[in-house]
């Protein structure tokens, strides 16, 4: 049996956990962005319906 081996192995091991938590951190804040992007766009769209509702205010003295 071959301990270099082994030790090797578990390097690996961890290298491949400690790739696999940056990936999943990478694809959680690229999906915020994508979350966030949306909601961007769905308050551009309502507003483009009736892009004069709020503009404006009446005030009589």
């Amino acid at each position: 049996m071959n301990i270099t081996s082994l030790g090797s192995a578990n390097i690996s091991v961890s290298d491949t956990r400690s790739m696999n938590a940056i990936d999943i951190t990478l694809l959680k804040k690229s999906l915020d962005a994508v979350e966030s992007n949306g909601d961007m766009m769905t308050k551009m769209m309502e507003q483009s319906v009736n892009p004069l509702i709020g503009s404006n205010i009446d005030i009589r003295l």
